[in-house]
Order: C-alpha cells, then sequence, then structure tokens
C-alpha cells in the first residue's frame, strides 16, 4: 500500500469514530449487554489521550505486551519485567515479591543479575506500601493484583452506568485487588514527573499479568495435588479396604459351619443323641462364637484404621488450598502410630513367614512429639506393607536363617539445624540391599526397585511418605546393612504448624 493510501486509509478510519458531541447519543445506542464495556472502552481511549505517552513509551508497552504472551513460564515473566526498563530506557529495575500470608519481600529478579540462585531478601529501604514512594535512588511503586473488574461492569450495567466508581487502576492503588510486591526502578536523577507516572501505569500492568499466572499457576498446582491424592486415597484406601472383602467372606463361612452345626444339633436332639454328641456341639459352638468375636474385632480395627484414613485424607483444608494440611496433635510414635499399625499387619507378615523384632526401650524411654497421626499412620502403613512384600530370606554371618523386620528409633542431633534434635524412626527389613543411588530414587513417584516387576504394586508408597515426612520439616531416607535395608525417617522434634508450603 502506498503512503496516500495509508494516509486515506486512516483519515477514514478516524472519521468512523463518534464526535464528542455526539458520544452521549451513540453511548445510549449501544446494547444494554455491552454498555458497560463499551464505557471502560470509552475510558480507557480518554486516559490515553489524557497519558499523552510518547511514541518510546508507546512501544515500551507494546514490547512488553508481547512479550508477555510470547514467553509462558513464570521466570521469564519476572525477566521481562526488568528487561523491558533496561532495553527501552537503560533504567535499572528490581521486582520483589510477597511471600503468601507474610510481609517480607524477597527479590525475584533484577536487571543486574536477573533471578538470584538463591532466595535474597530485599533490603529495609525496600518495604510493603500500597502507593509509591521514593528510597534512595529509587522510585518504588506497589504491585497490585486485577482488581475484580465483573463486579463493577455488572454494578455499572445494573446501575445505567451512574454511580459507579472508577476502577483502583486509576486511582493508582491497590483498591480490592492484593498487594503482590513492589517495583524499584531508578536512579532518580533519570526519573521526570511523567516517567514516574509512567512507570505506576507500567507496574499496574505488570500487576494485572502476575496475578493472571499466579491464579493459572494456582490452578494448575490445584489439578497436580488432586490427582496426587486421588492416587494416596487408591493406594492408602481402596487397596486396603479390599480387606473387609476377605474379614466378609471368612463370617460368610462361619455362617455356613453354624448352620451345618444347627443340622447337626437338631438331629442328635432328635434322636435322642447321646451326651458325647451334645458336648461336641456346644464346643463346636464356642469355637466359631470365638472366632466370629475374633472377626468382628478384626472388622472394628480395620474400620477404625480406614475411617482414620479417610479423615486424614479428605479434610476440606486439602481440597480449598490445593495441599495436604496437617493437623499435628502430641502422640507417643510406637504406642499410637507404629504398634496399631503392625497388629494391622500381623496375619500378612506371618503368612509371609516374617518375624518381627521389636525395640527393648522404645516405649519405655518413649516420649511425646506433635505429628499428624493420621498422615503418620499411613506412612508405617506403606512401610509395613512394603515389608510384607519385599522382606526376603537371608542366611547370616554364623548360618542363621533370617526373615525378619525390625522397627526402633534413636536421636539425632543438630537436625534440622545446629543446636536442635530430631528423632530418626527406622524400619529394617532383610533381603537383598540396593545402591544409595538406587534407594535415594525409591522415594520418586513411580519408582520401584529392580526385580519388583511380578510384585503387585505402583512405586507411590515411598513418594507419600516423603511427601508427609516432608510436610512435617522432616527427611526420608535409605540405608544398606549387611543383612537388608533400613528405611527411615527423621523428624525435628518440636511443633510442627499447620503447613502451607504454597
Amino acid at each position: 500500500m502506498s503512503c496516500s493510501m495509508k494516509r486515506a486509509a486512516v483519515t477514514k478510519l478516524s472519521c468512523m469514530g463518534p464526535k464528542p458531541d455526539m458520544a452521549a447519543t451513540t453511548a445510549s445506542s449501544r446494547p444494554r449487554d455491552l454498555a458497560a464495556v463499551c464505557r471502560r472502552v470509552r475510558e480507557k481511549s480518554e486516559s490515553y489521550e489524557k497519558y499523552n505517552f510518547s511514541s518510546k513509551f508507546n512501544e515500551f508497552l507494546k514490547a512488553f505486551f508481547d512479550l508477555a504472551q510470547e514467553f509462558d513460564s513464570l521466570e521469564d515473566f519476572y525477566r521481562i519485567c526488568v528487561a523491558v526498563p533496561l532495553e527501552m530506557t537503560e533504567l535499572a529495575s528490581a521486582l520483589y515479591l510477597r511471600q503468601k500470608g507474610e510481609q517480607s519481600l524477597l527479590l525475584a529478579c533484577d536487571s543486574e543479575h536477573g533471578i538470584p540462585a538463591e532466595p535474597v531478601v530485599a533490603d529495609q529501604a525496600i518495604r510493603l506500601q500500597d502507593f509509591p514512594y521514593e528510597t534512595g535512588d529509587k522510585y518504588v511503586v506497589p504491585i497490585c493484583s486485577k482488581q475484580p473488574q465483573s463486579v463493577v461492569l455488572k454494578a455499572a450495567a445494573d446501575d445505567g452506568e451512574q454511580g459507579v466508581e472508577s476502577l483502583p487502576e486509576e486511582q493508582g492503588f491497590c483498591g480490592m485487588g492484593r498487594l503482590l510486591g513492589m517495583f524499584a526502578v531508578g536512579p532518580l536523577t533519570a526519573l521526570s514527573d511523567s516517567d514516574k507516572f509512567f512507570f505506576v501505569k507500567y507496574v499496574n500492568r505488570i500487576g494485572f499479568n502476575l496475578d493472571n499466572r499466579l491464579i493459572a499457576r494456582q490452578n494448575i498446582d490445584h489439578l497436580k495435588f488432586i490427582n496426587s491424592l486421588v492416587m494416596d486415597i487408591e493406594h492408602n484406601v481402596i487397596v486396603p479396604n479390599m480387606y473387609f472383602l476377605h474379614l466378609f467372606n471368612q463370617l460368610k463361612k462361619k455362617i455356613v459351619e453354624l448352620h451345618h452345626l444347627e443340622e447337626t444339633l437338631t438331629k442328635a436332639l432328635s434322636t435322642d443323641g447321646d451326651e458325647a454328641d451334645h458336648k461336641g456341639c456346644i464346643k463346636e459352638c464356642s469355637r466359631i462364637r470365638e472366632e466370629l468375636l475374633g472377626y468382628h474385632q478384626e472388622l472394628v480395627k480395620h474400620h477404625a484404621n480406614i475411617s482414620l484414613f479417610l479423615e486424614s485424607l479428605f479434610r476440606r483444608e486439602h481440597f480449598q488450598k490445593g495441599h495436604l494440611v496437617l493437623h499435628p496433635k502430641r502422640c507417643f510414635v510406637e504406642k499410637e502410630i507404629i504398634l496399631p499399625q503392625l497388629e494391622h499387619y500381623t496375619t500378612r507378615l506371618r503368612a509371609a513367614g516374617i518375624t518381627v523384632e521389636r525395640p527393648d526401650n522404645m516405649l519405655d524411654e518413649e516420649f511425646q512429639i506433635m505429628v499428624d497421626i493420621g498422615l503418620l499412620a499411613q506412612v508405617y502403613a506403606n512401610l509395613f506393607s512394603n515389608a510384607a512384600k519385599y522382606t526376603r530370606e537371608i542366611r547370616t554371618s554364623d548360618g542363621v536363617s533370617r526373615k525378619a523386620i525390625a522397627y526402633g528409633r534413636e536421636i539425632v542431633n543438630d537436625f534440622p539445624e545446629p543446636g536442635r534434635q530430631g528423632i530418626k524412626f527406622n524400619v529394617f527389613t532383610t533381603g537383598p540391599t540396593f545402591s544409595d543411588e538406587e534407594g535415594k530414587a525409591l522415594f520418586l513417584e513411580g519408582r520401584r526397585g529392580p526385580g519388583c516387576e511380578n510384585i503387585p504394586g505402583t512405586g507411590h508408597g515411598l513418594s507419600f511418605i516423603r511427601h508427609v515426612i516432608e510436610l512435617h520439616g522432616g527427611t526420608v531416607g535409605y540405608e544398606s546393612t549387611p543383612e537388608g535395608n533400613n528405611f527411615y525417617f527423621i523428624l525435628p522434634v518440636g511443633s510442627p504448624d499447620r503447613q502451607d508450603p504454597s
């Protein structure tokens, strides 16, 4: 297209817009459904005329918006926020973000070094404040979240565009939004009043884009958590719940036995059987009664165990926050967690020919610690379940056969930091050992040890253990020994909060 044709097209386009004295008439002719948005379009147009940004600043904003659409990751967005001012104006800048639930600021990215390799706390001069301020040689502007504009637009439509306050963006404050962080730019000597005004508007755009990205990441993390929780439920609840079917089948067998006994007793009474027959029936009744009582106790224990797991996995807070939330309570770990889970797996361990070696001093010397009982019970359930599946018989150095599991605990000094103490909880099983690298990999999602292909399993149990222990502020690990494998976790002696890692 020639220059003359371009000028003609622009002239024609400019003639298509409403003249100032026609604005009210044009506005009244808009569909009611579009009225609120059209109003904002007109306000934006008027604002741009009032701002009267230079062509350089207009290019600045275009570059920011184009790059914000081009790069997807949050980290790249941080880089864009400081790189655009650096390239377009040669000004230094730094992006500081607020930590969730806290007043502290961490450096997210600056134009001197980019994204820091380790967390960097903001200088005391950079503080959270909901209006721009000057400090040293920096101009610092608050980064505000996106406003709930849908509410404002609906109010405008409902009120016929009357009595609706201007959006907080035009006020230069966070208004109904949240304070996400601060953006510093300098030096002050290079900033005119119009430059400062422009950077307030630029930081508004950073805030809106950042808010959208944080919401998107939160939604993605939430979906990942739900997928992980579904695996936890399947692994820790649904599969163990099949044990109910075994118990019901055993009950059915006992009912059939009772039926046969009833027939025998009826026959004996009808033929005036001898006393030995009657005593035999009574003995059978006693045996079946004891076995039914045993199955009843099994059902009660299993129901209590499953109920504990369900409560700890289906807490409303998990779904609201998108991650597991701890409910720590004081408890004796062996008495309240280990022994109930061990009793639950006794039948399976005995059927596999595995002996259980208990520590001599744990109950006598045990002290209470703060843990989430439901989640830590599932940690031991996973460890004992693995023990039932993977423990193998070995021959000790003195030639004795051994197929066993053992558990215990020991005090660890300087954990998680110098001057503090932790407790190391161990679960040992006999059998072939792993290399240190293989042992560490077992705690990753979906990873299983070599030679496990023909044994049922998903590789989720140890990953779940790592997640729960890290939520408690602890760590997990693996150790090979001359006779087998020791899986352990270390918990700090202290009171874990209801963890909120996001």
